[in-house]
C-alpha cells in the first residue's frame, strides 16, 4: 500500500437535511460544508469568495442561523438542517411552481441585485434577520448584514430590499 494511501483520511458518514431532502454523504472529515454542497449535491448558489470567512458568499443557513460553509466542516453540520438558496422558495406554502422567496422578489424589484455574487449570502442572511425580527429598523438590518461583503458598490438597494421584503411578508402591499 502506498504511503499516500495509508495516510488518506477515513472518510465519515454525514447525515444531513439539505432544502428539505434527507442526504446521506461519505465525506472525509477534513471536507468543508461548501465543498459538499457544491461538489456532491450541486447546489453552487453558495460561493466562496474569500475561503475565510470574512465575506459572506458561502452563508447558507444551518438550523435557521446563517453559517459560513467555507470554514464550517461538513462533519460538524451532522444532523443539522441545511437551507441554501436554491431551496429557499420552496419554504413557502402554496407558492407556484418557479416562483420567487418574497426576499428574492423583494432583492430584484429593488434592485437589491448586483453582480450577483453576493446575493445568495445577502438573501439568506436577510431571511435568518426577518424570520428573527419581522421588522427591523435600517441600522439592524445594516448590522444583520454587516458580514455580507458585496464589492459592486454601496449597500443601499440591498438595505431597500431587505426593508421591502420586510413589508411584504408581513402582509402590507408595497411597491418597490
Amino acid at each position: 500500500m502506498s504511503e499516500a494511501r495509508k495516510s488518506a483520511p477515513k472518510k465519515m458518514v454525514v447525515e444531513l437535511e439539505v432544502n428539505g431532502t434527507r442526504h446521506e454523504l461519505l465525506v472525509e472529515p477534513r471536507r468543508t460544508l461548501l465543498e459538499v454542497l457544491r461538489e456532491e449535491l450541486g447546489l453552487t448558489g453558495a460561493k466562496e469568495g474569500c475561503g475565510l470567512g470574512a465575506c459572506g458568499t458561502c452563508t447558507v443557513l444551518m438550523d435557521g442561523r446563517p453559517v459560513r460553509a467555507c470554514l464550517t466542516l461538513a462533519v460538524e453540520a451532522q444532523g443539522a438542517s441545511i437551507l441554501t438558496v436554491e431551496g429557499l422558495a420552496d419554504t413557502v406554502a402554496d407558492r407556484e411552481p418557479g416562483a420567487l422567496h418574497p426576499i428574492q422578489e423583494a432583492f430584484v424589484d429593488a434592485h437589491g441585485v448586483q453582480c450577483g455574487f453576493c446575493t445568495p449570502g445577502m438573501i439568506l442572511a436577510a431571511k435568518a434577520l426577518l424570520d428573527e425580527e419581522p421588522d427591523p429598523d435600517e441600522a439592524r438590518i445594516r448590522e444583520a448584514l454587516g458580514g455580507q461583503v458585496c464589492r459592486c458598490t454601496g449597500y443601499t438597494k440591498i438595505v431597500e430590499a431587505v426593508k421591502l421584503a420586510a413589508h411584504r411578508l408581513s402582509g402590507e402591499e408595497v411597491e418597490a
